[in-house]
């Protein structure tokens, strides 16, 4: 992720990078070559000729021409991190999830009311245009029925830390947070939920006044496996859809109209969001930290309702 979103700086003319830092001696050179992501493909050569670089995370914010940081660390250091820049009075964008659990993501929501610092945390899939298109398009077509979303991929071979589920929380929570936050977003908080499967690879019913929104997916053994993601509302007035291999959002009435959809790339929207909240002061509410720690929280309610194998258990927001 970190490779990504230096690809996505260069698209922001007000943002400069100032420093970087990594425990890897090539990557600090500018080569990342070697890391790469859900969706596959090298990385690539930066150019950090005039950039600060640093092997130890204090050593960076020492450093006064830094105003905000980026973490893209693995997720069980999200928390000591964050909560460290933000002590330093830097303001700071964290990869999701957030952290590994719910009341560690409220300590750096603290640290960022103590600090009077932007905290966001980088749930990308709010700033992505199909899912942008989705949330905009909702009211025009009634209440909402149900739900259906899913993301997979293979189970990664790179980055050993992922699939150690006490520093990552496993390959469902880590890629199934983008659509559980998706659906507190466009929903709010369920109240039950019931879940089959296990920690890389399940499936979950999340229960409203309104129906159910049903959640599936995770890692596939299957190395050759595609990284895809897809989503279907059913409405009073007609069904949206769209899979990532094949079809746009769509809206299907008595007809099939494709939604308009920006062509912004999502991570360069995210981040320049991010430093319009630092330089401006204002909370991040297109994606506040409480709800990216709530979602969390629901995701820990969802693995915990695996262990009860479908059993429907009612759930509140802690937050």
């Amino acid at each position: 992720m970190g490779s990504v979103h230096l690809r996505a700086l260069r698209e922001l003319p007000g943002a400069e990078l100032a420093a970087v830092c990594s425990s890897d001696p090539r990557q600090l050179t500018g080569d990342l070559t070697a890391s790469q992501g859900n969706l596959g493909g090298p990385g690539e050569v930066f150019d950090f000729s005039g950039v600060s670089r640093y092997a130890e995370v204090p050593a960076l914010l020492e450093d006064a021409s830094v105003e905000a940081v980026d973490l893209c660390l693995p997720t069980h250091l999200h928390e000591e991190v964050a909560v460290q820049a933000l002590r330093a009075g830097k303001h700071v964008l964290v990869e999701k999830p957030m952290a590994l659990d719910g009341d560690s993501a409220r300590r750096m929501i603290a640290a960022a009311r103590d600090a009077g610092r932007t905290l966001m945390c980088a749930q990308v899939l709010r700033f992505f245009p199909e899912y942008k298109a989705l949330r905009d398009a909702l009211p025009r077509f009634g209440a909402v029925r149900g739900a259906f979303l899913r993301r997979r991929c293979a189970a990664p071979a790179w980055g050993g830390w992922l699939r150690d589920a006490s520093l990552s929380g496993g390959g469902a929570f880590d890629l199934l947070i983008h659509d559980i936050d998706m659906c507190l977003h466009l929903f709010g908080y369920p109240k039950a939920v019931s879940a089959t499967g296990g920690s890389e690879s399940l499936l979950a019913q999340l229960f409203y006044d309104f129906g159910a929104v049903t959640v599936s997916g995770g890692w596939q053994q299957a190395s050759a496996f595609p990284f895809g993601m897809e989503y279907s509302v059913t409405l009073e007035g007609g069904t949206i859809e769209f899979r990532s291999a094949g079809l746009a959002p769509t809206v299907f009435t008595a007809t099939a109209e494709p939604l308009s959809v920006e062509t912004r790339d999502g991570y360069a929207a995210e981040i320049e969001y991010f430093l319009e909240c630092c330089r401006t002061g204002r909370e991040p509410e297109r994606c506040p930290p409480r709800e990216s720690a709530a979602a969390i929280d629901l995701m820990h309610a969802i693995l915990g309702a695996c262990e009860r194998n479908g059993e429907k258990l009612l759930c509140s927001n802690p937050a």
